[in-house]
């Protein structure tokens, strides 16, 4: 009978999850609310900033600026998906989360979290290119080019991302409605499910692998030919200054990617890994990079620096 059916079907479905934070270290949630509060204001205030002096300094308009301002605004959606909620967890203001609203939360968290790894992939292109072949720098990063990446990185995200949604809909949760965590993401969902995750689980791996996966790859390729190339600069001042260019790069990377597939492998096969280990985990791949990306690249390039001190010291008087 097809009304059944669709009672049936709602019925298994929670009306909302229950997030309880830090399961283990209930505790310390005050205390963890502080370093997580000011990291993340820090993070709002470090690429607001940074995104304010990209658009409004016409010299800034160059390709290598143009990917920091969208991994900036991948970088606000990241952490604000996700912090603002964590933090009611935390301060007890409200621990409930709508299906609806879990399942949103889940889609923009991973939705900027694949559209960051495209822009690292792009940048790092955009350094290979700059360092390896930079007579045909300004041929090939032209505006429509970027602004082609830009779309592409959004376009692959949410061809990435969409199925989830179905995939995870689609599961009774026999009400299930209490999650060890202080946000949604795609297998915490699915681990609530009164059924056969299998799909969501091999569908995971897949996308992970192929998506934040081959960029890693492919930006270690990008490195290791453009330390090639700079190891063959004649002077000792253009192979630091090549280095130096990306390092900022590098540490970059490390901080994005290390946490998260770390959080990915124990959500698979860490079976002894303490739980709130994991949480606090998933929390840093959030909240880490937006907050230190635009500090690194403000501290590691001389452009950035001068026209920040600019804006704040003009802001200032």
């Amino acid at each position: 009978h097809p009304t059944m059916a669709a009672l049936n079907q709602t019925s298994l479905q929670p009306a909302s999850f229950l997030l309880l934070g830090m399961a283990g270290l209930e505790d310390l949630h005050t205390w963890l609310s502080i370093p997580f509060c000011l990291m993340y204001i820090a993070a709002l205030l470090g690429n607001f900033i940074l995104l304010f002096v990209i658009v409004t300094e016409r010299s800034l308009h160059e390709p290598m600026y143009l990917f920091l301002a969208m991994l900036a605004m991948a970088d606000l959606v990241l952490s604000s998906s996700t912090v603002p909620k964590a933090l009611s967890v935390f301060w007890s203001l409200s621990k409930e989360i709508s299906f609806h609203a879990c399942l949103t939360q889940m889609f923009f968290t991973h939705l900027s979290f694949i559209a960051e790894s495209t822009i690292l992939l792009a940048m790092a292109f955009d350094r290979y290119v700059a360092i390896c072949d930079p007579l045909r720098y300004a041929t090939v990063f032209t505006h429509s080019l970027i602004a082609r990446i830009g779309l592409a990185a959004i376009a692959r995200s949410f061809c990435v991302m969409f199925p989830t949604i179905f995939l995870l809909q689609r599961l009774p949760y026999c009400s299930h409605s209490i999650m060890p965590h202080t946000y949604c993401e795609h297998m915490g969902i699915a681990r609530l499910a009164c059924a056969d995750i299998s799909v969501n689980i091999w569908y995971g791996f897949a996308t992970t692998l192929l998506s934040p996966g081959v960029d890693i790859v492919l930006i270690g390729v990008s490195y290791v030919l453009i330390l090639r190339a700079v190891f063959r600069l004649s002077s000792k001042d253009a192979q630091l200054k090549a280095v130096g260019t990306c390092s900022s790069h590098a540490c970059v990377i490390l901080m994005f990617y290390t946490p998260a597939f770390f959080s990915f492998f124990t959500h698979r096969f860490g079976r002894n890994v303490p739980h709130h280990v994991h949480i606090l985990l998933a929390n840093l791949y959030v909240l880490l990079p937006p907050m230190l990306n635009p500090i690194v690249y403000t501290m590691k390039n001389k452009h950035i620096r001068e026209k920040v001190s600019q804006v704040l010291f003009r802001t200032g008087q």
